[in-house]
């Protein structure tokens, strides 16, 4: 693994709140749904794409919750922009690709804990891979993206930053 792998975001700092623009907009949250800027840096050689997710551990599904998964992002990407989530891709690089998050979307998904939870924490990772492609259907799950991200990774990098919402 890459030790100078790192990620970053000018929009959300490791281990601080994030601001409630991120924030989903139905279910009872009222945010913009508009992802954060992301940058990294220090890729390991053989890099050869990337995959972006953000991840809520602490969601109470038994599983927690998918709020992006990003794949096949070009070996030449070092940044995605101000909602690079928007619905129907128009915003990620050229072949990229949504996988489906856990509100059912193929976009980000913002934050949106139940109301007097204690803060969720919410892990944003990128995945340098040594393919060019992940192999899965356009409709596959967060769990077989993952494992085929997983089993694809030469290095990653995260940082975790945390959202509750008052009683």
């Amino acid at each position: 693994m890459s030790q100078n792998f790192s990620l970053s975001s000018p929009d959300i700092q490791e281990g601080a709140s994030i601001d409630a623009r991120f924030e989903f907009n139905d279910f009872g949250c009222g945010g913009e749904n508009r992802s954060p800027v992301l940058l990294w840096r220090g890729a390991p050689e053989g890099t050869k794409s990337f995959a972006v997710t953000c991840y809520d551990p602490d969601a109470p599904t038994g599983s927690g919750f998918w709020h992006w998964y990003v794949i096949d992002l070009p070996a030449g990407t070092q940044e995605l922009a101000a909602d690079a989530g928007a619905r129907g891709g128009a915003n990620l690089p050229k072949g990229a690709r949504h996988i489906r998050n856990d509100y059912g979307q193929y976009a980000w998904g913002g934050m949106c804990p139940p109301p007097g939870d204690k803060p969720h924490r919410y892990i944003f990772t990128v995945h340098a891979l040594k393919v060019e492609r992940i192999e899965v259907p356009d409709d596959a799950p967060a769990a077989l993206a993952g494992f085929m991200v997983n089993m694809n990774t030469l290095a990653k990098a995260s940082f975790t930053a945390t959202y509750g919402r008052a009683a």
